[in-house]
Parts: C-alpha cells; structure tokens; sequence
C-alpha cells in the first residue's frame, strides 16, 4: 500500500505538533508517510518545522515534512487535507471577544456573537478552500478542524458533500470523562451523544448494551467527582437527564459567564495572542530550543482553559488527563478507518441525512458515525426533547443566515444571523455588532 499524504493548512499554527507527534506513534500499514504544511506565514512555517524536526529526531521512518505557501501546491496529491486555518490569527479571536463584550453580550470565538463574527470572516476562506480542493485532490479527505467546526463543515459540504468530515475533541472528552467516572473502559462505551457542534448532550453511555447514565445522574458524589458535574451542578444535570457538553455552559449561565469574561483582566483571546506571539518571537532566535519552548507554552496554554467558567462555576482546575488536547487523537483515528478500511465509531459532524427528524437533511450535525472507507455515516439516533430541539433549531438558522451572508455579500443578513441568535438581546445590539466588527476586520469588508 502506498504511504498517505497528508496536507495541513494552518501548518504554522500552534497546536500542529499534537498532530505530527500522534503520527510518529503509527507505526501501521496505510500511514501517513508525508506531512505538507501550508501557512501563510513562512516565519511561522519555519518555527513549527524545527518543532517537528526535534519530534523526529531519532524516530526511524518519521514521516517526511515540507511546507510551502502556495495553497494549490500544498493540495496536489494529497490523500486527506487536514484544515485548522485561522482567519485573522488570534488577533482577530481577540477583537471578536472584546467588540461582543463591549456590548454586554457573550465575546467567545465559536458560541454567540464572537461565533458569528468569526464564521463570517472563515466561510468565505473555507468555500475557496473547499472549491480548489474538489479541482485539485478530488480524491482527498477533508478534515475540517477550523471552527466554527460544524457551521465551516456545513460551507464545505456545499462544495465536497461527504467527503468533507468534521472533528472535534470536546464530545470525546465528555465521553472519556463520564466513562471514567462510571469505572467503565471509554474504548468499550458507546457515547450517545446528539447535537450540534458545541451544542450537545451525552443522553447516554452503553456498556456491553447497558445504559450506565442514570446510575451516574442518581448519585451527587459522582456528578461532583468530574468537570461538567461541577460545571453544570448535580441538580441542573437531573433536570436536564443529560450531560451537556461544557460550551452550553454559556446558554444555561449565561449572565454569569459573560460576568466573569468582562471582569477577567484578558479575554481569552488576548491571552493566546500574547502568549503564541512570545512563542513565535522566540523561535527567531536560531539557538532557541524548539521542541522545549514548544512544551512550556502549551502547558501554560491547556492548563487556563475555559478558566472564567470554571471560576464562575467554583469548578476548579482541570483534571490532569484534561490536559492532552485530544482532537489530534480524534484526526488519527479518523484517517485510519478510512485508510484502512477499519471500522470505527467517532462522534463527527456531518451531513444529518435523516439521522434527526429535525434539522433538514443537509444540516450538519454532530453525532456518532460508523468510519469505514467509504467516509462517516451518522448512526441512528433518537430525536432530542423540545427544549434541545429548539436551541439546534434556532442556532442552525443563526448559521444558515451566515452562510446566506458569506454568499451574498449582504450586511443585512449578517445583522439577521446576529439579532436572531438566541444569547444575543436585541436588534438594535445586534446592529452595533455589525458595526464594530466591521471596523475591525478587513476580512468583513466584503459585507455592503
């Protein structure tokens, strides 16, 4: 079998090494062989190669790394492109969060107002990439990691249909999590998770066909033992009879995250800008250790996340094994069912193909899905009570609106995509919203 190529775009972003290093564990037939890294930043490109170079030293057969910044060139002849672009770097991230809080509403990069500043600047990008994809690598897999994941999986779709799949750590996590909590082996569960991309719920988790979640939801000591049980409280998670993926703690406390984000000294945004900036500053100076710099930054980086809802929750730090990443695990995993033709079951998103009654057919969703060579398909799943099936509902129009304006070019659109999201309050805020982000982002000018 041939080896595989794999393309990255956002090459010489941070979180790259997590990829390559889960590549040099595969020792397998069908592995990825070559790595391509697109940038457009060299400078960047040149800092995450040395990373890379000090990963690989000593490992026999590590696969080869090239990078380029030439998009067309990083596409020709890959197998599966992985896509973790940021447009707007994270200085961009940190303008969503701070225009968004200005205004009183929540400022975070894939939920609520930041969400959609965000998805309007990507989607325009992720359709161009999606369109050279289908004429350059029609063959290829795109894995689609650059958030807002299900709403820039969904633009992509348009262009790839199911060749285009969607990852994300945070249900695999939750999943991880609870299965730890149950005493069960998360390889052996089957998490039934249903929703959207940051808007999910574990509804259950089998073992050997056993639903295991309502002995977790019967005792408080457990649902107090792990992170959403502290996050959410034992007597929200009853009510609900699910465990909600973390991002929905910004809809159940919203008044309170969105406290503690304009009382936090640095959103988080600003806080990775300046961090990865030093990073990258560093890694000029040729004598800088790559790999060690690389190491210390990241530890400082997992170890703060989502820290304000932690705060605002009185959840405290985070769990040791919380601290990996995990998505790359997730990318891996993915590849090698499809390379290999071995069945696997990943929570994706994907096209919802009937899966839910509702959305419609087209919508992605996120779900568990059957992997095999021929791509993910969603498993069947029961339909979600009302109260979750309206914030799906209301949300998938928010990112239809955002589609809709991406193509059009229509600034009347994007203030609808604003005003009718659920965790922002009114038209005339949603209006001022437009306006701020305008003044900021270049990449929004487009919006007339």
């Amino acid at each position: 079998m041939h080896g595989v190529r794999l393309t990255i775009l956002g090459g010489g972003g941070f979180r790259v090494p997590l990829v390559y290093g889960a590549l040099l564990g595969d020792r397998a037939e069908g592995r990825v062989t070559h790595v391509v890294l697109h940038d457009l930043d060299a400078g960047r490109l040149s800092a995450v190669g040395r990373v890379l170079a000090e990963q690989a030293a000593g490992v026999p057969d590590a696969p080869v790394v090239t990078a380029t910044t030439d998009l067309d060139e990083a596409l020709r002849g890959a197998d599966f492109v992985f896509s973790a672009i940021r447009v707007g770097g994270l200085q961009g991230r940190a303008e969503d969060e701070r225009v968004a809080l200005a205004e009183g509403v929540l400022g975070q990069e894939t939920v609520g107002a930041g969400g959609i500043a965000y998805g309007l600047r990507t989607v325009p990008v992720a359709v161009d990439i999606a369109r050279r994809v289908a004429r350059l690598a029609p063959d290829a897999w795109v894995i689609n990691f650059t958030n807002p994941a299900g709403l820039v999986t969904e633009a992509m779709s348009r262009h790839l249909g199911d060749r285009v799949i969607g990852i994300c750590d945070s249900p695999a996590g939750l999943g991880r999590r609870i299965a730890r909590v149950l005493g069960a082996d998360p390889d052996q569960a089957f998490i039934d998770y249903v929703g959207l991309n940051h808007l999910g719920w574990v509804r259950g988790l089998r073992v050997a066909g056993r639903d295991e979640l309502p002995r977790l939801l019967a005792d408080p000591g457990l649902l107090g033992s792990f992170e959403e049980g502290r996050l959410f409280g034992a007597d929200w998670l009853r009510s609900l009879g699910a465990i909600p993926n973390e991002y929905l703690h910004y809809y159940y406390f919203n008044r309170e995250a969105v406290r503690a984000y304009r009382q936090a000294g640095q959103t988080r945004g600003a806080f990775l800008r300046d961090q990865q900036a030093r990073f990258y500053e560093e890694m000029r100076r040729p004598e800088a250790p790559a790999l060690k710099t690389w190491n210390r930054t990241r530890a400082e980086r997992e170890a703060t996340y989502m820290a304000e809802n932690r705060e605002a929750a009185g959840a405290g730090e985070r769990e040791e094994e919380d601290l990996s990443g995990g998505y790359e695990k997730v990318a891996l995993a993915l590849m090698r069912a499809v390379a290999r033709d071995e069945r696997a079951t990943l929570i994706l998103n994907v096209r919802n193909r009937g899966t839910l009654p509702v959305p419609d057919r087209d919508a992605v969703i996120e779900v568990p899905c059957l992997v095999d060579a021929n791509g993910a398909h969603p498993v069947a799943a029961d339909p979600l009570p009302g109260h979750a099936t309206g914030l799906v509902c209301a949300v998938k129009a928010v990112e239809r609106e955002i589609l809709s304006a991406a193509e059009s070019g229509s600034r009347a659109t994007a203030v609808k995509a604003f005003a009718l999201h659920p965790l922002v309050d009114s038209v005339n805020v949603a209006r001022r919203l437009v306006d701020g982000y305008l003044a900021v982002h270049p990449g929004l000018a487009y919006l007339r």
